[in-house]
């Protein structure tokens, strides 16, 4: 069962694929979007390689758990990925997931560590892990 994740951003959205069997995930190459749409072709070049039984977007919320405008974009996100690929959609709280990473990132390599696009793909791997972790079969 491969699952990919999403964290959703309106210049860069990172990628990670990951499975419910080892409940971990690998990240890929960040996705460019231009106000938060990607490019749907390599989207879809995605969705046919890994065939994923369901996608994660990570939400991003305030620290207290109320919603923001990027959150709204990232379901629309979502939404569209349902309705271009078929592909269900689940979404996980990323609270706090882009400012681990970086921190995670730094300690390992310093600042050339934190590519943009490294560090949202980082992000998606931890967006799923976290999925995975709170929905443990």
């Amino acid at each position: 069962m491969s699952i990919l994740a999403f964290d959703f951003g309106t210049k860069s959205i990172g990628v990670a694929v990951g499975s419910r069997i080892t409940n971990t995930a690998s990240p890929l190459a960040a996705l460019s979007a231009k106000e938060g749409i990607p490019n749907w072709q390599l989207l879809e070049k995605l969705i046919k390689e890994w065939q994923p039984d369901f996608c994660v977007v990570g939400l991003p919320l305030n620290m207290d758990g109320t919603e923001q405008p990027l959150t709204d974009l990232a379901r629309k996100f979502g939404n569209r990925l349902h309705g271009r690929f078929g592909v269900q959609v689940k979404y996980q709280d990323e609270r706090l997931t882009t400012a681990s990473v970086r921190e995670e990132l730094f300690a390992r390599g310093g600042f050339r560590e934190l590519s943009k696009g490294r560090v949202d793909s980082a992000a998606a791997c931890t967006i799923l892990e976290d999925f995975l972790q709170v929905h443990a079969e």
